[in-house]
């Protein structure tokens, strides 16, 4: 935390010392030059996509493409909206100022966009930070209200899934199908050297924890969520907002599959599969990969299959949800930016 607070603060332009010896400014790139970049970037991305279409890999996902049902399309992004709202609500809660919801809307799609390229979230913590700064929140307070924010997410996902599982999400099967890949892992190590790397990791865990609970910044942190815990209303805000962005990725989820022909899934199945979303998400977030990426797809899928649906179909609605989801809202994040700075 003491790095993105640092990290949030005004730094003086970079220089360099010219031949007379004095510091002078670092050349900048023309925007013409970065404009050529940019375009590059796209001519070869569209060149790669066009090469893997017509060789073969990405032929039955065009053709699943042209067999979706496109009339939950709307509904799906309204559902990625209401995501970035539910983040502002709680944001907004957290800080306990009358901040603008609609850019503070504006800033979760930032937020977003900088998690693509940043592991850990570390991203949307530096753009949240620096948000609440501009607003008036002195750095320290801005930094420990976006912290509090992340702590809050983990009771409430928590939550949300034990109440979709004692709904019956899933029937048994996500989690039946879940004992038995943990059984068969841990049958594929003997039992000695799996109890002692039980055992390491525990103390290693033990000892890193103790370090970490020391750490001013745990200290700050704690400080900020006791803080929020002296605002009932405001925490209770803010444990909904967290619960409802999870919950409407779950939903949206739960759409992809619906959108995908080869699923077999219909309404009757909403809380299995938000509970497959849940699960699969936590198994991908596990990875410290930007945003996740090639993780959270994977377990998604996995979580699809345990559920009894084919893996093509289960690619497809998992490829179709991180589509809107989760790249869809790049460039919008990147305009955003630009109205935030003005």
């Amino acid at each position: 935390m003491n790095t993105i607070a640092a990290g949030a603060e005004s730094a003086a332009p970079a220089k360099l010392p010219d031949l007379g010896g004095r510091a002078g400014p670092l050349p900048r790139i023309p925007r013409v030059r970065r404009a050529r970049w940019a375009v590059a970037g796209i001519l070869l991305a569209c060149g790669v996509t066009a090469a893997l279409v017509t060789a073969g890999p990405l032929r039955p996902a065009l053709s699943a493409f042209g067999q979706m049902r496109w009339a939950f399309l709307p509904v799906l992004l309204l559902l990625c909206v209401l995501h970035f709202v539910s983040s502002a609500v709680a944001l907004r809660a957290a800080s306990g100022r009358p901040i603008p919801l609609y850019q503070t809307t504006l800033t979760q799609f930032t937020a977003s966009a900088a998690n693509r390229v940043t592991p850990g979230g570390l991203g949307a913590v530096a753009v949240n930070t620096r948000y609440l700064v501009c607003r008036g929140l002195p750095l320290p307070q801005a930094a420990v209200t976006v912290a509090a924010v992340q702590v809050a997410g983990v009771p409430a996902d928590l939550l949300l899934l034990g109440a979709v599982i004692g709904l019956g999400g899933g029937n048994g099967q996500l989690l039946d199908a879940l004992g038995r890949h943990a059984a068969h892992a841990a049958g594929l190590v003997p039992p000695v050297p799996l109890l002692i790397g039980a055992g390491v990791l525990l103390l290693a865990a033990l000892l890193w924890g103790r370090r970490v609970l020391r750490s001013e910044a745990v200290g700050r942190a704690v400080a900020g969520i006791a803080d929020l815990c002296r605002r009932p209303r405001d925490l209770g805000v803010v444990l909904a907002g967290s619960a409802a962005t999870t919950l409407v990725l779950g939903l949206a989820f739960a759409l992809s599959a619906f959108a995908v022909p080869g699923t077999g899934v219909g309404p009757g199945d909403v809380l299995a599969l938000v509970a497959a979303y849940l699960v699969g998400a936590a198994a991908g977030s596990a990875v410290p990969s930007p945003g996740g990426v090639g993780s959270t797809e994977a377990a998604l899928v996995g979580a699809l299959v345990a559920l009894g649906i084919a893996a093509g179909p289960a690619l497809h609605a998992v490829l179709l949800f991180r589509a809107v989801t989760f790249w869809a809202p790049v460039p919008v994040g990147l305009l955003a930016c630009r109205t935030l700075r003005r």
